[in-house]
């Protein structure tokens, strides 16, 4: 079964980089990965005065919404970075949390889907054809996290009390 997600109200919705799990990373705490990711574009750019209004914005949309903006200019290698960038914020956000961790362990090895109808490369798209790199990023994250817990039984560091 495909597990498919989009809105951080509905089932899954805390694989959404819209969720209400912040990130410490790189010495500054970030309301959500959304947050972080948008501010990432600017890292190094001439519009880099963006990024604390894009860290101090009030919601994962307004965060979007200023990342998105068309007028400013991107750092020159996020095509070449953007995917890494996210895999990181993921990475740190599922490492951060317990619970929101062990919603992804208990999707097993199903496939998951980012439901969104707009996005083609981070999500599946209106027509389910979409790239789904948020999906491939959380399934990835899903087996290191599996791999970390073997290599942490096996190593005996995990004891009962």
């Amino acid at each position: 079964m495909t597990i498919y997600f989009y809105k951080v109200w509905q089932p899954y919705g805390c694989f959404s980089n819209f969720s209400r799990h912040g990130i410490h990373i790189h010495g500054t705490y970030w309301p959500t990965v959304e947050h972080y990711y948008q501010a990432q574009k600017f890292v190094g750019s001439v519009d880099a005065v963006i990024i604390p209004v894009i860290h101090a914005a009030a919601t994962p949309e307004d965060a979007a919404a200023l990342g998105r903006c068309s007028t400013r200019q991107l750092r020159s290698d996020w095509e070449t970075v953007k995917t890494q960038v996210m895999r990181e914020a993921v990475r740190k956000k599922f490492s951060t949390h317990d619970e929101i961790r062990e919603i992804l362990l208990s999707t097993g090895d199903e496939i998951l889907v980012e439901n969104s109808p707009k996005d083609y490369f981070w999500g599946c798209g209106m027509d389910k054809t979409g790239q789904n790199h948020l999906g491939k990023i959380l399934m990835s994250v899903r087996t290191e996290i599996r791999q970390l817990r073997l290599i942490t039984v096996s190593s005996g560091e995990l004891q009962c009390d």
